[in-house]
């Protein structure tokens, strides 16, 4: 068996976005030689996120709005207890999640098998900072 592990360096310029890294990961199986196997994706931090959806734009203006609505942004301490140990985020760990950690992926005949929509994409809440995405390729 086979076994690969990279390291993806996201930076998402502003608070919050949805990057799709398909491609990435793409390579990076690509590059592993795997042809039959699995692939895990996921976000090494704990206010960001990995998941899999449609790449489409107006689907993810949707998901910042839905989002914010469900732990929206407040830095009082008087709201989120976490804040009062001097961070300002709660709701950057709330929405992480809610979207989730991770994807595992099938590899078939050396190519991520995805549905017809679906790609992988990396979900910040509290960017403005590099951030690590660890995708580990195991399999024949």
């Amino acid at each position: 068996m086979k076994a690969s592990t990279s390291y993806l360096a996201m930076n998402i310029p502003a608070t919050t976005g949805f990057r799709n890294i398909t491609p990435l990961v793409d390579e990076v199986v690509t590059k592993s030689g795997v042809r039959e196997g699995l692939c895990l994706v996921n976000s090494m931090h704990i206010t960001s996120s990995v998941f899999i959806n449609d790449d489409e734009r107006g689907l993810h203006h949707d998901f910042g709005v839905w989002l914010e609505r469900l732990a929206p942004f407040n830095a009082s301490p008087d709201v989120y207890h976490h804040n009062r140990t001097g961070e300002d985020n709660t709701d950057a760990h709330l929405k992480r999640t809610l979207m989730g950690r991770e994807v595992v992926v099938a590899i078939t005949n050396g190519t991520l098998d995805l549905g017809p929509w679906e790609q992988i994409f990396y979900g910040e809440f509290d960017g403005k900072r590099v951030k690590r995405v660890l995708v580990k390729v195991i399999g024949e």
